[in-house]
C-alpha cells in the first residue's frame, strides 16, 4: 500500500496544476484538466464506478455499498490545484530520511529547512520525508489528499471484509483561488456527509474556518513632470502606501495565530497613475470579519476626503464563511473522525483552520464537511514537505471512518 501511495503522489505532483486568479476560464488552468483525466483513469482501473468529469473539471466516482441495509452516503474530497503563490512546475521531489538539524534541499542554492524557523520538522527525526529541491512547492496541498483518498478506496476494494455503505469521492479544481465549489453539484455528488482531506500535520481535525473575503483596491493618481509637479502631482503608489499603513499593523499573518484574524496584502501593481492593491481578509468571528470589511471602506473614505473623490475605489467579495455553525448541528461527523484517529493511536488535534477548505462552502451548501489531515507541512512554499508515515496514517484514518460509518450507532438519522 505504501509503495502505491508514494507512486501516486509523485505522479500527481509531476503534473503542473497551479491555479490562476487572473484566468476567466473554469478551471482556471488546463493542467488541472490533465490531472482530472489522469484521476479518472486511475479511478476506473481500481474498480470505482460512476466515474465522471463534468464540463467544469470536477471528477467524481463511487464505491458501491457492500451491505444490504441502508447507510448514509459518505464522501471524501480533495482539490487538484496548487497555490499560485509558488511555482508548481517541474517539481523535483526526493525522499530523505531526516536525521535532525537543518535538512539540505539544494546545495547549489544553499537551501535548508531550518528547525529554528520550522520547529515541527523535529517531530519526524528518523522518518522518511518527501521534500522539494527548494525551487518549487511540493504540491502536498492537496495532491497528498488525492493520493490518500484513492489509496484508501483501493485498499477497501481489495479487502471485502471491510463493510461499508456507498462512498463518493470528488476532486475539485481552483480551491486555492476560492472557486473550488463554484460549480460543485451537491445533488450530483449525493453524499449525506463528507470530509475534505486537505489539512496539515498528522492528527489535525478541523471544523472551524475563517470567514473570508477578497478585496481589490484601485488608487488613481495624476502624473506630471517632476520638475513642475508641486501641488499638482498625485502619486498613486504613495497613496497606496498610506492606505496600507492605515490598516492595523498588528493584524497581519505574521503577527496573528489561533482565532486572530488579519488583512493580508497579496499583490501590489503600481505606477504614478494607478496602483492596485489586492488583499485577503480573514477572521473566525463573523462580527470581527464584518468590522474588517468596514475598515477598508472607512480608510478609502478618509483618503478620498484628503485627495479627492474617487481617488480610492474598492471591491470586496466574500469567499466563504466559518463552517462551525453548520458542523455543530451534526457534530457526530467530527466525533466519528476523532474515534477513528484514537483507534489508530493518533492524537486528534481539533483546532480552527487558519485558512479555508472546500468544506467551508460545502457545509453552507448543505453538505456538512469537516477537514482531515494529509500530513503535510509548510504549504504554498519551497520548504513544503510531507512525512510518508503521516500519509500512511491518513489512508488508515479514511478507511477507519468508512468502517465506523458502517456501524449503525455511529451516526444519527
Amino acid at each position: 500500500m505504501i509503495e502505491k501511495l508514494i507512486e501516486r503522489f509523485l505522479r500527481y505532483i509531476s503534473i503542473e496544476t497551479t491555479s490562476s486568479f487572473e484566468s476567466k476560464t473554469f478551471p482556471s488552468t488546463t493542467g488541472q484538466l490533465v490531472l482530472a483525466r489522469t484521476l479518472k483513469e486511475d479511478m476506473e482501473s481500481m474498480g470505482l464506478s460512476e466515474v465522471t468529469i463534468d464540463d467544469f473539471g470536477y471528477v467524481m466516482g463511487t464505491l458501491p455499498s457492500n451491505l444490504e441495509r441502508k447507510l448514509p452516503v459518505i464522501g471524501f474530497i480533495s482539490h487538484m490545484d496548487t497555490s499560485p503563490e509558488m511555482s508548481g512546475k517541474d517539481v523535483r521531489p526526493s525522499i530523505v530520511k531526516y536525521q535532525g538539524g537543518k535538512l539540505l534541499l539544494n546545495k547549489k542554492d544553499n537551501l535548508y529547512i531550518d528547525p529554528q524557523l520550522y520547529p515541527e520538522i523535529e517531530r519526524y527525526v528518523g522518518e522518511d520525508l518527501i521534500v522539494t529541491d527548494g525551487t518549487t512547492l511540493l504540491g502536498a496541498d492537496d495532491k497528498a489528499g488525492i493520493a490518500e483518498i484513492l489509496t484508501a478506496m483501493e485498499f477497501i476494494i481489495s479487502n471485502p471484509r471491510i463493510k461499508h455503505g456507498k462512498i463518493r469521492v470528488a476532486f475539485t479544481p481552483d480551491e486555492e483561488i476560492g472557486r473550488g465549489t463554484k460549480h460543485f453539484s451537491i445533488e450530483e455528488f449525493g453524499a449525506d456527509y463528507a470530509y475534505t482531506v486537505d489539512g496539515g500535520g498528522i492528527g489535525e481535525l478541523q471544523y472551524e474556518t475563517f470567514n473570508a473575503a477578497n478585496t481589490e483596491v484601485v488608487i488613481k493618481g495624476l502624473n506630471i513632470h517632476p520638475g513642475s509637479a508641486k501641488d499638482r502631482m498625485k502619486n498613486s503608489m504613495l497613496i497606496a502606501c498610506e492606505f496600507n499603513a492605515m490598516l492595523p499593523s498588528n493584524e497581519i499573518p505574521a503577527t496573528t495565530c489561533g482565532r486572530e484574524g488579519f488583512f493580508h496584502l497579496i499583490s501590489v501593481q503600481g505606477s504614478v497613475e494607478e496602483t492596485i492593491l489586492k488583499y485577503i481578509i480573514r477572521d473566525h468571528s463573523r462580527e470581527k470579519f464584518s468590522r474588517k470589511k468596514m475598515m477598508i471602506s472607512e480608510v478609502a473614505a478618509l483618503l478620498n476626503f484628503k485627495y479627492g473623490e474617487d481617488t480610492v475605489t474598492f471591491c470586496t467579495e466574500d469567499s466563504y464563511y466559518n463552517m462551525k455553525e453548520k458542523i455543530e448541528e451534526v457534530y457526530f461527523v467530527v466525533e466519528t473522525a476523532k474515534r477513528a484517529m484514537e483507534s489508530l493511536s493518533i492524537e486528534p488535534k481539533i483546532e480552527p483552520v487558519r485558512g479555508g477548505t472546500d468544506g467551508a462552502r460545502l457545509s453552507f451548501m448543505g453538505l456538512p464537511t469537516p477537514n482531515l489531515f494529509t500530513g503535510g507541512h509548510n504549504f504554498h512554499g519551497r520548504f513544503e514537505y510531507i512525512p510518508i508515515r503521516s500519509m500512511e496514517k491518513s489512508v488508515q484514518v479514511i478507511t477507519k471512518i468508512v468502517e465506523l460509518f458502517s456501524e449503525e450507532a455511529t451516526f444519527e438519522s
